[in-house]
């Protein structure tokens, strides 16, 4: 039986296995997908076991990237990979993150930004950048809760073609026509009204509870916003591809299938 899985820690209440599961049930492949609780210490031993292909999210993303044979450009210059295909006895890593952040700004319909601001710094704050640069966009303000903590999304940056310029959030808010929220649930809540005075656009990587209130304060400021959940699809989406060699992926399918998920749980 050919074996997938998600791996990070916490991870009980990820959408992966309910994306991939759809994505396979749709393509008549006898694959299974299960999400696995794994923090640093046991990634060496899960990656050890018989597998097609691994999806990774906190805190592995970067973990990961040593113990690999091959680490795609993009994933090396991010400094995160979230995605392990295993060929031919190697194991070989890719970012899928970037394609789901760009992919997700296209389906909001958010404008070319001129300028932009990334909330956090932890690995997928790397994805945003490099999101960013295939957006044209070559500088931007990177707002970290601990300075001290912002070195690799600044070494991305750099690694990237990206110049920017840390600040925390006591500093004000530079206007700018795209704000990116890396920050986990219910973080970027305190901020929600400043982001909103300084914000044209608002990508949050958050996808429940939908809208964050953030995105909500944005929207009635006459702003546009897109939400993690579609990022999370596409980046979805860029795996099964990956992971099965299919190239007509059946995203709605998989969104479907998330969404309904996503009420199931909103309900429950």
């Amino acid at each position: 039986m050919t074996r997938a899985a998600v791996l990070g820690s916490p991870i009980a209440h990820s959408l992966s296995p309910v994306l991939h599961r759809a994505a396979y049930a749709a393509l008549g492949l006898g694959w299974t997908y299960e999400a696995i609780e794994c923090r640093e210490d046991g990634l060496p031993e899960v990656l050890g076991r018989p597998w097609a292909g691994l999806s990774l999210t906190m805190p592995l993303k970067r973990a990961v990237l040593p113990l690999l044979d091959e680490v795609s450009d993009l994933a090396r210059a991010v400094g995160g990979a979230n995605t392990v295909v295993f060929e031919a006895g190697r194991r070989r890593g890719f970012n899928t993150d970037v394609y789901g952040i760009v992919t997700a700004l296209a389906e909001a319909g958010v404008p070319g930004p001129g300028s932009a601001v990334v909330l956090g710094a932890g690995a997928t704050a790397g994805s945003a950048l490099a999101a960013l640069r295939e957006l044209g966009v070559h500088k931007a303000v990177l707002v970290a809760r601990d300075p001290a903590r912002a070195g690799e999304a600044v070494a991305a940056a750099s690694r990237l073609g990206v110049g920017v310029s840390v600040r925390t959030f006591a500093e004000s808010l530079p206007d700018a026509d795209l704000v990116i929220s890396t920050l986990p649930a219910g973080a970027a809540d305190p901020y929600a009204e400043t982001i909103a005075r300084s914000a044209g656009a608002l990508f949050d990587v958050v996808y429940a509870p939908w809208p964050t209130r953030a995105a909500r304060a944005v929207r009635e400021a006459g702003g546009v916003t897109a939400d993690g959940f579609t990022m999370l699809l596409h980046q979805a989406v860029r795996q099964v591809a990956l992971m099965t060699g299919v190239t007509d992926v059946p995203v709605e399918a998989m969104r479907a299938a998330g969404l309904a998920e996503i009420a199931r749980r909103s309900s429950a």
